[in-house]
């Protein structure tokens, strides 16, 4: 939550298992994360946490200690148009106004949500493949963006633009 709160974000807790984040009148601000065991910043959610400071003006830097390649989702976040670099165990990320939806396939658990979430902040439409991995351990995650607002849906292989079918 602190590094929410540095990045600008107002973030507070109802009860013991609601979190409320607000961003109204956001103006985002970088920041820098190192990832720690416990009581640190979490690692599972370092990918998030890049997707989120892909569209933070300024400079951030994020340090993964816990696991150092971790960083598949990457790749993925530039051909959205992410200006990011990995230096060792750091991404070096120049956050920028907007990302453009792309053709993007998920790489483990983490990334699937941090590519969903950069795909529903980008300009056009985003094609997540290979998001099996995302329900192994995020229960209904699109059912819950959607009633959250988001226009997002599942869709077979055989749905899919002939262009990207076949790309498992």
């Amino acid at each position: 939550m602190d590094k929410l709160e540095q990045a600008g974000l107002t973030v507070t807790t109802e009860g013991a298992e609601t979190l409320r984040v607000r961003a109204a009148n956001l103006q985002l601000r970088p920041v820098d994360v190192i990832t720690l065991p416990h009581p640190g910043f979490p690692t599972d959610l370092q990918a998030q946490m890049c997707a989120m400071l892909t569209l933070t003006p300024g400079i951030s830097i994020v340090t993964e200690r816990v696991y150092p390649n971790r960083f598949m989702h990457v790749p993925e976040l530039q051909r959205m148009g992410a200006d990011i670099a990995i230096e060792g165990a750091s991404a070096i990320i120049k956050g920028k106004a907007t990302l453009s939806g792309a053709p993007i396939m998920a790489s483990d658990l983490r990334a699937s949500a941090a590519l969903i979430l950069a795909g529903l902040c980008a300009s056009g439409e985003t094609w997540v493949q290979r998001v099996y991995h995302l329900d192994r351990g995020y229960e209904k995650f699109d059912e819950k963006l959607r009633g959250l607002g988001a226009v997002i849906e599942r869709m077979n292989e055989k749905e899919m633009p002939s262009e990207l079918q076949g790309g498992d």
